[in-house]
């Protein structure tokens, strides 16, 4: 593998959605007896465990000095975020079909774009707009039962 493959945003973007897709499918299986906070905190478990390997075989912890009290406050209002996301995500799972929650949990990309244009500033051209306005359809026409 070539590494401007490996430096190309567009390559990790399509293995987090490969790997959200696996997400949705494992944890549907996983959550069928089982409260969904508890499937929640033991996939938090896995992702803090993998995360702090990784981090020890990088030697990334060393770089924790380095983040900003700006940084940290975003970084933690993040993870709040993410938390209740995925608190969210797991009940809507354990109530509903894998094939209609993913998309409607995937709308999140229609709220990035209008987020980052409202808050972030970022332009976002014509097409990109009718982009969006077909990520929204899309995800409520598979949604629906």
């Amino acid at each position: 593998m070539s590494s401007s493959l490996l430096s190309h945003w567009a390559f990790w973007a399509l293995l987090s959605a490969i790997f959200a897709a696996l997400t949705a499918i494992l944890a549907k299986i996983g959550v069928g007896g089982v409260n969904s906070d508890l499937a929640t905190f033991i996939r938090t478990l896995v992702v803090i465990a993998a995360l702090g390997l990784i981090l020890a075989g990088t030697g990334a912890w060393r770089t924790l000095p380095q983040v900003s009290g700006r940084a940290l406050i975003f970084l933690v209002l993040s993870g709040l975020a993410t938390g209740a996301s995925w608190l969210c995500y797991f009940r809507a799972l354990k109530l509903g079909q894998a094939s209609q929650v993913a998309p409607i949990d995937k709308l999140s990309v229609v709220l990035v774009a209008l987020f980052g244009a409202l808050v972030l500033g970022e332009k976002l051209s014509v097409h990109n707009w009718v982009g969006v306005g077909l990520i929204a359809a899309g995800a409520l026409l598979v949604a629906l039962p």
